[in-house]
């Protein structure tokens, strides 16, 4: 087991540094002179750096950093909405893979079911991007949404009846494994229509009696393998705004490194509460989106 751990961090830690490489030689190679605005290189301010480890920060609590970085980004008129996307995706490959690297060596979870639910979750995306991609955006975050609020109130209930699920299971058996795998696969396919994939993943680990903090490798890993992948993409094709990139990406490492520590040292039923709340503000979220217009995409 441990050997598919190893296996796991040594394959991060690749993907990881390809992606910094291929970063750097497009950084290097773009165009002195005529390019879109935006898009040009350059060092990021200090507003960048700070959206970064603010946003990381609470991503590593599993809050998730898209939602909360658009947000910044338009109210600050900080990156042209055509490339919010592009440079989310970018900013932030690199601290959901510092994430991942933390949490798969502290946190204590079996590598069978680590390893199959990160590959259901990659599995997911790749059929969703040709599949889920075509689906109404808004109705699926309305269906996320109150799917959400109901997971959430049952944990909850488990909660306040003193007998949560999950106490101290550290692996999924039998039907609530292929229970895991399914759902995992389904969450990496809504992926690429921008569902987040920490408050669904966290619930539906959970829910299926696995101990709460076991979770955060698993959502961790399950976006790490997906997030370089799809950064080199807008890199490759100038759609993000690098000095924002690289300030989502040089604050939110070291918050990440403070948060995981957060998430170490908090006790069992404070990670069990947390999860609810990530849940509810996630469903509330995907609500107020899409019910806010015809894209739900406010």
């Amino acid at each position: 087991m441990a050997d598919a751990k190893t296996t796991l961090l040594a394959l991060l830690t690749l993907l990881a540094v390809a992606f910094a490489v291929a970063w750097r030689i497009a950084w290097r190679r773009a165009p002195p002179g005529a390019v879109e605005p935006g898009t040009a290189p350059g060092p990021p301010t200090g507003v960048a750096l700070a959206i970064g480890a603010a946003t990381n920060f609470f991503d590593t609590l599993g809050v998730g950093s898209f939602a909360p970085s658009t947000a910044l980004f338009r109210f600050l008129h900080l990156v042209p909405d055509r490339l919010i996307p592009g440079t989310l995706n970018v900013g932030h490959a690199l601290p959901s893979v510092a994430q991942a690297l933390i949490f798969i060596a502290i946190v204590q979870v079996e590598a069978t079911t680590l390893t199959a639910m990160i590959v259901a979750a990659v599995l997911g995306a790749w059929l969703g991007a040709g599949v889920v991609a075509r689906w109404p955006k808004r109705n699926v975050q309305i269906g996320m949404g109150v799917a959400l609020l109901v997971a959430a109130a049952l944990l909850l209930r488990q909660l306040t009846l003193g007998d949560p699920g999950g106490a101290d299971a550290v692996a999924l058996r039998g039907g609530a494994f292929w229970v895991g795998v399914a759902g995992n696969v389904v969450l990496g396919a809504l992926m690429t229509i921008g569902v987040g994939l920490y408050a669904p993943c966290m619930l539906l680990v959970t829910l299926l009696g696995l101990n709460a903090r076991a979770a955060f490798p698993i959502m961790m890993g399950s976006c790490a393998f997906l997030m370089p992948a799809a950064g080199a993409r807008f890199v490759f094709r100038r759609a993000y705004a690098p000095p924002v990139a690289l300030g989502l990406t040089l604050g939110g490492i070291p918050a990440v490194l403070v948060a995981a520590y957060v998430v170490r040292s908090l006790p069992l039923d404070a990670i069990r509460g947390l999860v609810v709340l990530v849940a509810a503000y996630t469903a509330i979220t995907m609500l107020r989106a899409g019910l806010s217009g015809p894209g739900g995409d406010a």
